[in-house]
């Protein structure tokens, strides 16, 4: 994926097919992962009440139900929180030791002094942009946006990787991302596959502890 002259050139190929993302796409798509959530809870969830209602003994095949209700969202979460993989995590593919070093300094340089230190602990690049708090990984990024009247924060999980990036230091594949965001940030989010969105709590869960910090940090 590369910038160039404004926007993402990747992003034009997507014009016929999809709808470039904006403020406008992000609130919808975010109201149809909630409606889908909780349709999914309530097709499981209103069967094991009924059952309690006609018979309480039958609260196994009640609690069953109540199961599938908690495990089909939250699997749909792990699927989203798994799309983003971080520098030095268990999924993370790295290249020769020196080459890493050299190319997370530059990384370093990239994001700036403010998150440098971020950067290094959780293996997530932060970006400010105007859609929300970008954590950019070598493979995939969350997106944090603040809803709702009380500020709660919902978070996008996208899936994009870097074309032809054998060879590539994690680190370089992550700056190719975060400059990318940083030219186009809508056209990255258009060219990008939503995995997920929803209550940030559910991704935290499925998340080891330096991506659940820097999540936790926007």
């Amino acid at each position: 994926m590369e910038a160039a002259g404004g926007s993402l050139p990747e992003a034009a190929s997507f014009a016929w097919r999809r709808e470039p993302a904006s403020e406008r796409t992000l609130r919808r798509d975010g109201k149809r992962w909630t409606a889908w959530t909780a349709w999914v809870v309530g097709l499981f969830s209103v069967p094991g009440l009924i059952l309690l209602w006609i018979e309480p003994w039958t609260f196994p095949v009640a609690l069953l139900c109540f199961a599938h209700a908690w495990a089909v969202p939250s699997l749909q979460a792990r699927r989203g929180a798994r799309s983003v993989v971080a520098i030095r995590s268990e999924r993370s593919v790295s290249g020769p030791r020196i080459e890493e070093r050299v190319a997370l300094g530059l990384l370093a340089d990239l994001v700036g002094h403010r998150d440098r230190d971020r950067l290094v602990r959780t293996g997530l690049a932060p970006h400010r942009g105007r859609l929300g708090t970008w954590l950019i990984g070598e493979q995939g990024a969350f997106l944090v946006r603040a809803q709702g009247r009380f500020g709660t924060r919902r978070t996008f999980c996208w899936c994009v990787r870097v074309g032809d990036a054998r060879g590539l230091p994690a680190a370089d594949r992550v700056a190719h991302l975060l400059l990318a965001v940083r030219e186009d940030e809508e056209g990255f989010a258009t060219v990008a596959n939503l995995a997920f969105s929803g209550a940030r709590w559910r991704v935290l869960r499925h998340l080891d502890a330096p991506s659940r910090e820097a999540l936790l940090g926007c």
